[in-house]
């Protein structure tokens, strides 16, 4: 488990770090404590930007040796540059130390992951520095603090340079247990929250947030989004902060984003708003008391988790949050306060009509622009020939589809946009100064269709023999296990209209859209957008993005939205990427390793462009 230091890499630490001011870092997974992904850098313009190229690329070799763990992995991280150095993690939580002008690896530590379990993700996003340290969360339900300098534990943190996040957590199942987004430093303090497993039952692990003393890792406090009644068993779980958290430094809050509320697609054990999953709340970073909360979605049936890191900014004179969300809603609110401004309101929403289920009779909508469309309907019907075309009107015509939030049923509806979002973990990026919000989207339904208990062993078992099957979730303990799919025609390509990806902009002041670019595509040479897992950075006028299911990192000029350049990697984006100044020139780097649930080009390198 120890760091290895590569040979007569630390002669130039010192000059690294003398040399290095605060101008141009990159800090934290998402920039700063404010998940703004924002940089004032402007060396790299939208008038040079053809002559940026690749400074350097490095390979992490994480995908060796060959396991079955391989066939989940992702390398959606994004590093961070601290004290010199450029720090980042794999998909089974190796933490490497480059350095940030020639990608020489100076150090790497490696957890020791057993490959040979069932992880349900098997994925890191990133790392949190503090004072020296850096701090690693792993998929195995680890939390470790690393020597910044050498990758050797911090043998005075926890037990040897590691807690274990399973104590006081009832454990279902092990691999689905998981940390897999940053940690975050508030304070002397690490904030961890968790990955868990969708989809398996009823009951699983609780979805608390952690914090510890960064210096020697106790448990300072403990809060839990699901309120608990005395000598109660409980019949749901999860509602975790699996994306990442965001700090306000000046008034001690941590901002936590949580997700659904177990199991994701029945409620009917669940009744009531299920406060707090689907919410974003203010809490004091020093006690973990609850300041204010803000629910997205009540009464979750459709896995809109808040999956984006919330954005804070300045609204006017007024400190304020945006939450971007898989719904492609966007909420602006008062972050001192919770309350909205951009104004929201109340609409009523399709019941259901499975037995036991009580939807909510509404749910909340900003009246700024939605950054995705909500609605589908036969009309809309797309296809590559005029045979899909019909094949898909048939099919949206045969589920139930009553516009978003549209229960699951037991004949199949339709949820659109889908549980891959709107906007997923990739987060937004926001320039304060201009009110300039950017996020990418995906525009992709998704069909949702109750099973009946006892015919799931029956179902499941032969979708087993259908290759393109969806995805089927036991719920163990409901009544109703669930089918889902993607709303494909039979050539494999989304049965709604492109763009099925786009990076778009929206003005905080107004919420008016200011432009809607596709991004990537599935199809290549036709401007259709791809399906994306990743998010958007804004460096001066340049909007810097990868996450399309193609090899690209793209460039777009912020005010127009018009793609300006692209600079082939070796493999697919499915990260952030962000961007540094060293040795007098801007760096912009990305992980390029591809992501295998989404079947795009595997790999396992680091990549760095500047100008020449």
């Amino acid at each position: 488990m120890w760091g290895r230091v590569k040979r007569g890499s630390l002669l130039g630490f010192a000059v690294l770090i003398a040399a290095w001011g605060q101008k141009g870092a990159w800090t934290h997974y998402g920039a700063d404590a404010s998940g703004t992904r924002y940089s004032a850098l402007r060396q790299i313009t939208p008038e040079n930007i053809s002559r940026l190229q690749v400074r350097w690329i490095y390979h992490t070799r994480a995908l060796e040796p060959k396991s079955p763990s391989n066939e989940k992995a992702a390398f959606e991280a994004t590093p961070i540059l601290v004290n010199g150095l450029l720090y980042l993690s794999t998909p089974f939580d190796q933490v490497i130390a480059l350095n940030p002008e020639t990608g020489e690896e100076l150090w790497r530590f490696d957890p020791q992951i057993d490959r040979s379990k069932n992880y349900s993700e098997v994925t890191s996003r990133g790392v949190a520095a503090w004072r020296g340290r850096i701090f690693v969360g792993t998929i195995d339900a680890r939390l470790i603090a690393l020597d910044g300098k050498t990758g050797k534990p911090c043998s005075d943190f926890g037990r040897d340079g590691h807690v274990d996040l399973t104590d006081g957590i009832r454990v279902r199942d092990r691999g689905d247990y998981q940390v897999t987004s940053a940690p975050t430093i508030a304070g002397n303090l690490v904030i961890i929250g968790s990955s868990i497993g969708d989809n398996r039952a009823v009951d699983v692990e609780q979805g608390v947030v952690r914090a510890y003393d960064a210096s020697n890792g106790k448990l300072r406090w403990t809060w839990d989004p699901i309120s608990w009644a005395a000598n109660t068993t409980p019949r749901t779980g999860a509602a975790n902060a699996w994306s990442t958290l965001a700090v306000d430094e000046q008034r001690h809050l941590v901002y936590v984003p949580t997700g659904s509320a177990s199991p994701d697609f029945y409620g009917g054990l669940r009744p009531g708003d299920n406060r707090w999953a689907n919410s974003v709340l203010a809490l004091d970073a020093n006690t973990g008391e609850m300041v204010w909360g803000f629910q997205v979605v009540h009464h979750d049936l459709w896995d809109y988790d808040v999956a984006s890191q919330p954005s804070l900014f300045t609204w006017g004179t007024t400190p304020a949050i945006a939450i971007s969300t898989k719904m492609g809603h966007l909420f602006v609110l008062n972050r001192v306060t919770g309350k909205p401004l951009l104004p929201v309101e109340e609409r009523k929403v399709p019941k259901s009509d499975v037995p036991l289920e009580e939807t909510s009779a509404t749910q909340p909508f900003p009246l700024n622009d939605a950054l995705v469309p909500a609605r589908l309907t036969a009309a809309d019907a797309w296809g590559a020939t005029e045979a899909d075309r019909k094949w898909c009107e048939d099919r949206i015509k045969a589920l139930r589809n009553a516009g978003i939030f549209t229960p699951p049923s037991l004949e199949g509806s339709i949820a659109f946009p889908g549980n891959i979002g709107g906007v997923n973990w990739g987060s937004a990026a926001v320039d304060s100064a201009r009110g300039i919000l950017v996020a990418n989207t995906n525009r992709l339904a998704t069909t949702l269709r109750l099973i009946p208990r006892d015919q799931y062993v029956s179902e499941s078992t032969k979708a087993r023999q259908n290759r393109v099957a969806g995805e089927f979730g036991r719920q163990t303990g409901a009544p109703f296990a669930i089918y889902r799919e993607s709303l494909l025609s039979p050539h494999r390509l989304p049965c709604n209209a492109p763009p099925w990806g786009t990076v778009t902009a929206i003005d905080l002041k107004s919420g008016k859209k200011l432009w809607d670019t596709p991004l990537g595509s599935l199809i290549p040479g036709k401007a259709y957008g791809s399906i994306n897992l990743g998010g958007p950075i804004i460096a001066g006028d340049v909007v810097f993005t990868a996450a399309a299911m193609d090899t690209f990192l793209r460039a777009f000029d912020l005010q127009s939205g018009r793609e300006i350049w692209r600079g082939e990697l070796p493999a697919s984006a499915q990260a952030t990427p962000m961007t540094y100044i060293s040795g007098g020139k801007q760096f912009v780097v990305v992980c390029a390793g591809g992501h295998a649930k989404l079947g795009t080009k595997m790999g396992d390198a680091v990549v760095a462009f500047t100008l020449p």
